[in-house]
């Protein structure tokens, strides 16, 4: 992560035409696209990869872990249908910066993150950067927040080898699930609960996240 807070006029340019080579990828939401243009990428990345920040690639952050694509990001943000105090379970933190363009769109994030150093991080950052989740949890997201639930959406920014059956549980009916399944790629997968014991699948072509780790592996 980056000491310096400073978002600068250059860094907004440089914002504003990555929001446009990924609206050229076929992103066409705009609230979406107006809250990747908001958010500071670079604070959320090491300073020494500052320079890199609004390209659209997943660079590497603490715990082995990565930030990933704007282009990804966005894309899963336009599937979950974000609306304005929907309440969004996010399951893996990460760096934050996925939180912060939920956040952009007003919703009400609850989100949980398994890596202690990422944790801490986040839990810094987010609140410096007037990011403040509702509810921020070092735990497993395979099992979800039950206590929290239920949600109108819930986003996995990691791939999982199945679909965590706590999460599908924790939806609303009519809440979207957006999560990359697969070993070694992914499929972008949506699920959306439309009655108490059905769901419907959609799937949006294959992606590269690092894995979803159960419990403390």
């Amino acid at each position: 992560m980056t000491n310096s807070l400073k978002d600068t006029p250059r860094h907004q340019g440089l914002r504003n035409q990555l929001v446009q080579i990924i609206a050229k990828k076929g992103i066409k939401n705009e609230k979406v696209l107006k809250a990747m243009s908001k958010v500071p990428r670079h604070l959320f990345m090491d300073s020494a990869l500052e320079i890199h920040a609004y390209e659209d690639k997943p660079f590497p952050i603490a715990a082995d872990q990565t930030i990933s694509q704007p282009y990804t990001v966005a894309f899963q943000t336009e599937l979950l249908d974000v609306k304005p105090q929907a309440k969004i379970l996010e399951i893996g933190t990460g760096s934050g910066y996925q939180t912060a363009v939920l956040m952009e769109m007003e919703a009400l994030v609850y989100t949980v993150e398994r890596q202690n150093e990422l944790y801490k991080l986040s839990k810094l950052v987010l609140p410096k950067l007037g990011y403040k989740p509702r509810y921020m949890k070092f735990g497993d997201g395979y099992i979800g927040l039950e206590e929290y639930a239920p949600f109108d959406g819930i986003i996995v920014t990691a791939g999982a080898p199945l679909i965590p059956k706590p999460l599908l549980a924790q939806l609303k009916i009519g809440g979207k699930l957006v999560i990359p399944v697969g070993e070694n790629i992914q499929i972008m997968t949506v699920l959306e609960r439309v009655s108490e014991k059905e769901f419907t699948k959609k799937e949006y072509g294959e992606f590269r996240f690092v894995p979803l780790l159960k419990d403390k592996e």
